[in-house]
C-alpha cells in the first residue's frame, strides 16, 4: 500500500505510519498524494468552459485577483487589496514578486490580458463572459495597480473576478486552447506546476517551491479521474488514492465505521434544477403520444411548468434517491446566499392538482417528453432523471430518458439542443446564478450564458440588474430577493435539492469542506 511519506513530515507517530504502511527513511524522500475525482477535467484551457470541475482543477495551476475561502467569504488573492475608488471605478493592488511557473513576473499587463480573454473564445460551450462583460474599461496605473471602469454603480465586481483566472500575456497570446489541453501553455503563478495528463484518466502535478502563498505539503500531486462510484471507492480503500471526492451515497454507511477512514461534509452552494426549453419553436424532445411533434410548445404555459413542479415528490427524492445527501429546493440558491427568498416554500407534492393544471392547459392526457442528463457529474444524477421521469409518468406526460456523460451532454445542453435538461449551479450570490441561467440570453453583455431553455422576462431583467448595480449591500440583498421570488414564481427553471459535498479521506489527513464543493490538494494537511 502507497500513502503519503516525508521525512518533515516526521510528527506523525511510528504507529500512525503503521496504520497506512507508510514508511520513510531519508529526507530526499518525497511526498506524494493521490486524489480521486468523481467528475472529468473537460478543458485545461482556465478561461473556456466555465465548470465545477475545470475550475477546481484550474485552482492548482492558477490563480484569480480574489479568492474565496472555504465559509464563501472574499480573501486576497494576486490582489492584497480593492475597493470602489468611485461609483464606476474598482482598484486593485497586486502582490509584488510573484513569479509564473516560466520565472516571468506577474505585472498589470498579465491582469488586463486575462480579463480580456474570455471574450476571444467564441466557441466556448460555456463562456466566461458573464463575469467580463460589465467591465468597459480597464488601466494598468502602474505594474502592480489596475482599476477596473464599469458602465453603471457595479458592487460584486471583486466576487466576479473570482471567477477569472489570471495567465500569462508572453505564453498566452499566441496559444490556443489545444496548447492548454496538451500542457504547452500550463503556465500559472498556482501552487503546483503542470506535468502531465492523460485525458479521462489521470493529471500529474508538482510543487511550485517560489509559490508566493503558503507553500503545498505535497511534492507530487496525482488526480485520478474515477467517474464511477465503485472503482472511486475500491481505489480509497485498497490505497490506491489518500481521498476522494463525490462520495456515493449508498458507500457512506460502510465508510464511516471503517477506523482507517474518515469524512468531511458540508452543504454545498450547488443547487440541481430543471430546465425547460421555453424558445418560441416546435420543442426537439415533446411529441403527443403518437410521436408527433406538438405545434405548440407546452413550457410556453405557466401552468405547464407548474404542473411539472408539483408531480415531483423532493422529499422523496432527497431521502430515497440522494439517500441523505440532499435537502429540498425552492430557490436556486442555498440557505445563506446572498439573494436567497425563504418566502418560497417547498413545492408540495401534488399530482392530482397538477394532472389538473394540465387539464386547464389543454392537455388533459398529457403529452411525450423526453428527460436528458448527464450520468456522471451530480449525486446519483442519472437515478434523479429516472425517477423525475417516473413522477411524470403519473401525471400523464409520457416520458422518455436520455443520460450522457458530462462531456457529451454539455456541448448539446449549452446549444439549447433539449426540451428538459438537467443542471447544476453552485453560486455565492444569487444575482449571478439569475443573471447566468435564467437572465435574457445576450452574447454582448454575457447573460444568459447558462441560460439553456432561452426563458426571457424583461421584469426579472430589471430586478437582477438592480441587484448588481447596488453598492450598498442591504439593497443589493433586497434586490437579489425579490429577483429571486420573481423567477421562481415564474417556474423560469424547476428546482429539485441541494447537494451536500463529501470527501472521504484516509485517517492522517484532514480537509476542511468547501461550500463551492472545489478539491484543493493543496488544502489537504496531514493531523
Amino acid at each position: 500500500m502507497r500513502l503519503f511519506a516525508r521525512t518533515t513530515l516526521i510528527a506523525l507517530s511510528t504507529a500512525s505510519a503503521l496504520l497506512f504502511g507508510a514508511t520513510w527513511t531519508s529526507h530526499s524522500e518525497a511526498a506524494d498524494l493521490h486524489i480521486g475525482l468523481s467528475a472529468d477535467v473537460t478543458s485545461f484551457d482556465p478561461h473556456y468552459v466555465n465548470s465545477g470541475p475545470n475550475n477546481s482543477f484550474a485552482f492548482h495551476v492558477f490563480d484569480a485577483l480574489v479568492n474565496v475561502d472555504a465559509n464563501g467569504n472574499l480573501v486576497p488573492g494576486l490582489a492584497t487589496s480593492w475597493k470602489a475608488i468611485d461609483p464606476l471605478t474598482w482598484e486593485f493592488k497586486l502582490r509584488h514578486g510573484v513569479k509564473f511557473h516560466d520565472g516571468s513576473e506577474l505585472t498589470s499587463a498579465d491582469v488586463i490580458f486575462s480579463l480580456d480573454r474570455p471574450a476571444t473564445l467564441l466557441t466556448s460551450p460555456g463562456p466566461f463572459t458573464s463575469y467580463t462583460r460589465q467591465i468597459v474599461g480597464k488601466q494598468a496605473v502602474d505594474a502592480y495597480t489596475i482599476r477596473l471602469k464599469t458602465a453603471t454603480p457595479y458592487g460584486p465586481l471583486p466576487l466576479d473576478v473570482n471567477s477569472i483566472f489570471i495567465v500569462s500575456k508572453k505564453i498566452t497570446q499566441t496559444a490556443s486552447t489545444d496548447d492548454f489541453n496538451s500542457g504547452k501553455a500550463m503556465i500559472g503563478t498556482g501552487p503546483f506546476k503542470f506535468v502531465k495528463a492523460k485525458r479521462g484518466e489521470s493529471i500529474e502535478l508538482i510543487r511550485n517551491d517560489q509559490y508566493w502563498g503558503e507553500k503545498p505539503t505535497w511534492d507530487k500531486v496525482t488526480f485520478r479521474i474515477l467517474t464511477s462510484g465503485a472503482p472511486r471507492i475500491a481505489a480509497l480503500l485498497a490505497g490506491d488514492v489518500d481521498a476522494i471526492d463525490g462520495v456515493p451515497p449508498a458507500d457512506l454507511p460502510k465508510l464511516k465505521t471503517n477506523p482507517k477512514i474518515k469524512l468531511e461534509q458540508k452543504i454545498s452552494w450547488r443547487t440541481i434544477f430543471w430546465h425547460l426549453d421555453q424558445q418560441t419553436r416546435v420543442s426537439p424532445y415533446i411529441t403527443d403520444k403518437a410521436g408527433k411533434p406538438l405545434p405548440n410548445n407546452p413550457f410556453h404555459d405557466i401552468r405547464v411548468r407548474k404542473a411539472i413542479s408539483k408531480a415531483i415528490n423532493r422529499q422523496a427524492l432527497s431521502d430515497r434517491i440522494l439517500e441523505g445527501l440532499a435537502v429540498p429546493a425552492s430557490n436556486i440558491v442555498a440557505p445563506g446566499i446572498l439573494g436567497y427568498d425563504d418566502s418560497l416554500k417547498i413545492e408540495a407534492y401534488d399530482p392530482e392538482g397538477a394532472k389538473k393544471l394540465l387539464t386547464e392547459a389543454g392537455y388533459p392526457n398529457g403529452f411525450s417528453l423526453t428527460l436528458h442528463g448527464p450520468n456522471n457529474r451530480y449525486i446519483n444524477d442519472e437515478q434523479v432523471v429516472q425517477t423525475v421521469a417516473q413522477f411524470l409518468s403519473k401525471i400523464g406526460i409520457q416520458t422518455k430518458i436520455e443520460t450522457l456523460p458530462m462531456t457529451v451532454y454539455l456541448p448539446r445542453a449549452a446549444k439549447s439542443e433539449f426540451s428538459m435538461s438537467l443542471l447544476g449551479w453552485g453560486t455565492l450570490a444569487g444575482d449571478f446564478a439569475l443573471r447566468t441561467v435564467t437572465g435574457t440570453v445576450n452574447p454582448e453583455t454575457g447573460w444568459g450564458s447558462w441560460n439553456w431553455g432561452k426563458y426571457s422576462n424583461i421584469a426579472l431583467d430589471n430586478l437582477i440588474r438592480n441587484s448588481l448595480g447596488s453598492v450598498e449591500d442591504s439593497k443589493r440583498r433586497d434586490f437579489a430577493k425579490k429577483a429571486m421570488g420573481l423567477a421562481m414564481r415564474d417556474y423560469a427553471v424547476i428546482p429539485l435539492h441541494h447537494q451536500y459535498a463529501t470527501w472521504a479521506l484516509r485517517k492522517g489527513l484532514k480537509y476542511t469542506a468547501r461550500t463551492d464543493e472545489f478539491t484543493f490538494a493543496q488544502n489537504f494537511k496531514v493531523e
